[in-house]
């Protein structure tokens, strides 16, 4: 039998033109309870730093806030940026929520970008440039109880922190965002799924992914495919402007951003937005052209909070009909 996709909300918490941050911070949390109110088993929270376009700074912080605020719901990070932080203390605040929330966090991470965050944390354009591997490595070692290291990024005498991830098959152990070759090389060799972007088609992640089966990856990892939903019309209006926030990003290095209006249309053209049918329709036809079975749909861009709350709700109830 074939199993059952899993369908899961994605928020950015995105400050919108005319909102505040503490708006969209309250705005994603709304998101999160209604999720869990509409039947969504998840909800995947992404991390940025020092911009509009995102305004959760700690997507493990968020996820322990929303755990606490609900019964039933998952809660994960697409994707913690591990280029900014100690993967000991990543492996720290995922094995704590792990524990108090029994079992319901999930942890996925993120090599970033060449953004000031590396500056302004002092990891430096080094750990981005050289340190994911290392990073990576650490954090899954630390997430088994105990962790030592010795190389150029991290060097350091045996710690023992006292618990150990549930490692279920359904909490992963550890996600790792990929768009390039090498990550998702990295990932198939030590059999970490896959968070598969919104900007990427259909055909574009059955490379990726075909690329990592042959890259030694497992055939059944549990890889999560994120694609933008909503009505198309309500898209257009709202998401240039949240899009154009995008120019927040500070490089450091040299480097051009992508054209707002461009990159909306290439996504409306990839994803499965429309009627709730055609939604319906979509979302089938990629996880069978992926192999995909958790999906995690971006429900933001429609921007007025009530068509956000009305997208979940209508989402929930459209998939509890058909799977």
């Amino acid at each position: 039998m074939t199993p059952r996709p899993a369908v899961d909300i994605f928020l950015l918490a995105g400050q919108f033109p005319g909102q505040s941050a503490r708006e969209a911070l309250d705005n994603c949390v709304r998101y999160a309870l209604a999720a869990e109110r509409a039947g969504f088993g998840g909800v995947w929270l992404a991390e940025h730093h020092f911009i509009r376009y995102g305004r959760c700074a700690s997507a493990p912080t968020l996820a322990g806030y929303l755990l606490g605020r609900t019964s039933t719901l998952a809660v994960g990070t697409a994707a913690a940026i591990l280029s900014n932080r100690h993967p000991v203390a990543l492996a720290e605040e995922t094995l704590l929520l792990d524990a108090v929330s029994g079992g319901r966090f999930r942890l996925g991470v993120a090599r970033g970008g060449p953004w000031v965050d590396l500056e302004v944390f002092g990891t430096g354009l080094p750990r981005y440039e050289r340190g994911f591997p290392a990073a990576l490595d650490v954090l899954l070692a630390a997430l088994g109880g105990s962790v030592t290291a010795a190389g150029e990024f991290f060097d350091f005498r045996p710690v023992d922190l006292g618990l150990s991830a549930r490692g279920s098959e359904q909490a992963g152990p550890v996600w790792v965002a990929a768009t390039s070759p090498g990550t998702v090389a990295l990932a198939a060799a030590r059999g970490l799924p896959l968070l598969l972007g919104v900007h990427d088609d259909d055909v574009s992640k059955a490379a990726l992914l075909e690329r990592y089966r042959a890259a030694g990856g497992p055939a059944d990892a549990p890889h999560a495919s994120a694609h933008l939903v909503g009505d198309p019309d309500a898209l257009r209006k709202s998401m240039p402007g949240w899009l154009a926030t995008t120019a927040d990003y500070v490089r450091l290095v040299p480097g051009a951003g992508r054209d707002p209006a461009a990159y909306l249309e290439h996504l409306l053209a990839i994803s499965p937005v429309g009627t709730v049918a055609e939604f319906v329709a979509r979302l089938r036809a990629s996880a069978a052209a992926t192999g995909v079975r958790r999906q995690l749909l971006l429900v933001e861009g429609v921007g007025e909070p009530s068509a956000v709350l009305a997208t979940i709700e209508s989402l929930g109830s459209a998939l509890s009909t058909v799977y």
